[in-house]
């Protein structure tokens, strides 16, 4: 009986909405992006602190008071960052490719269904953690161990794979943008329409409704019915 009463007062909240989640906003593509600016400015920071001597005149005549060092430690900490963040991201995307429920009628760019698109973004998603975490113990091997003592702090290598990696993240997101713009995957009015309703007439839209109906309010400053004329006459 309590777990019957568990489940009834659960339901309203595990319900799913329009978009086809128990939530508003899907939680994946926000931590994607969260994870790409990480990576992307770990590697960017390494790059730009590999090439220090050749840009210290540079940063120098701009006035920038940037040591090499300190790029190092904007790009270890970035680095350690996306890896703890891309747990969460793969989670969440995981998560909610269990709760798509994509048309089976419709072909992405790359020539693939709802399905297939999805099993390659999810598999895709796994590899990028794993290379992300990789990427973050060979910096951290490097960083306290390798060349601890030396100028450079990152191998030639270790770059360059970043930049690979900047490659599977063109793909893998390529795949998330097919799941949302061509299979509307969680998408609010992907569904509806999707499915004979009018996005404009099942969502309350404040900024529609507001230009329709506009609210009727008094003076701004005197508030209502207590316009100049009430004030002057007092």
């Amino acid at each position: 009986m309590m777990l019957f009463s568990t489940l009834v007062l659960a339901e309203p909240i595990l319900a799913a909405g329009a978009n086809g989640l128990p939530y508003v906003v899907p939680i994946h593509p926000n931590l994607v992006h969260l994870t790409l600016g990480l990576f992307i400015v770990a590697i960017a920071f390494d790059i730009v602190a590999a090439l220090y001597p050749l840009e210290k005149p540079i940063f120098k005549f701009l006035a920038i008071p940037a040591t090499s060092s300190g790029l190092y430690d904007v790009g270890w900490f970035n680095m350690v960052a996306a890896a703890i963040v891309t747990f969460f991201t793969v989670a969440a995307g995981f998560y909610e490719i269990i709760l798509a429920d994509p048309p089976d009628d419709v072909v992405s760019p790359w020539g693939m269904n709802a399905t297939d698109t999805m099993v390659w973004h999810g598999v895709g998603g796994v590899l990028l953690l794993a290379l992300i975490v990789g990427m973050t113990i060979w910096r951290g091997f490097q960083r306290y161990l390798w060349r601890e003592d030396r100028a450079r702090q990152v191998d030639w290598s270790y770059l360059l794979a970043g930049l690979l990696i900047f490659a599977l993240m063109f793909a893998q997101g390529t795949l998330g943008a097919h799941l949302g713009g061509d299979f509307g995957v969680h998408v609010t009015a992907d569904r509806l329409i999707y499915s004979g309703v009018n996005p404009n007439e099942a969502i309350d839209m404040p900024l529609a409704k507001t230009m329709k109906d506009p609210r009727v309010v008094g003076s701004r400053d005197f508030g209502p019915g207590s316009g100049p004329e009430e004030v002057l006459a007092d």
